[in-house]
């Protein structure tokens, strides 16, 4: 796949997380029971990003937690016969909390009402909101972001790319057609 135009570049990235991270404070009036939970595999390295961006500017500590929805897609049957479990790892309770997913691409929806039927079978937060680096649109579920770094309008024949230091060892978002 060659990518055809870059979106974000690292400072890109960087502008977008830090304003994610105000916005989740502001919405949120600070921190207090406020949860952080990563889908896998690239909105992990992002929900550290954030949460590191909120100790900066309140001063504390949000906790942090992975989530993998493979169980949960509605289209488990049309991915490989063996699935690759990455794991959950939420070692908090997410009863009465505001829960922040997050996530790096917005696209038909799904994953984000994959995530949030994986937290529900956790338990009950008293809020669960919905953290994005790019909305493409497209969607085929009544689900929206509450935070966005970037808006990019796509065509269905194309394909936002996000690459993560943690994984792709460059941040970088970039747009590229499908072959």
């Amino acid at each position: 796949m060659i990518d055809k135009a870059e979106i974000m570049d690292e400072s890109g990235i960087n502008r977008a997380v830090t304003r994610i991270a105000h916005e989740i404070i502001e919405k949120n009036k600070g921190v207090e029971d406020l949860h952080i939970i990563g889908i896998q595999r690239r909105g992990v390295p992002l929900a550290k990003l954030i949460a590191s961006k909120i100790k900066e500017v309140e001063g504390e500590e949000v906790p942090v937690g992975i989530l993998d929805i493979t169980f949960y897609r509605d289209d488990l049957s049309m991915l490989a016969e063996h699935p690759v479990i990455k794991g959950t790892e939420i070692n908090f309770p997410v009863n009465d909390k505001i829960i922040v997913l997050v996530d790096d691409v917005l696209y038909t929806g799904r994953t984000a009402r994959s995530a949030i039927d994986a937290i529900m079978d956790i338990g009950r937060p008293r809020m669960i909101q919905l953290a994005i680096l790019i909305d493409r649109g497209h969607r085929e579920l009544p689900i929206r972001a509450d935070f966005v770094g970037k808006n990019v309008p796509t065509s269905k024949t194309e394909m936002v790319n996000v690459k993560l230091y943690e994984i792709d060892k460059v941040n970088v978002v970039t747009l590229s057609d499908i072959e």
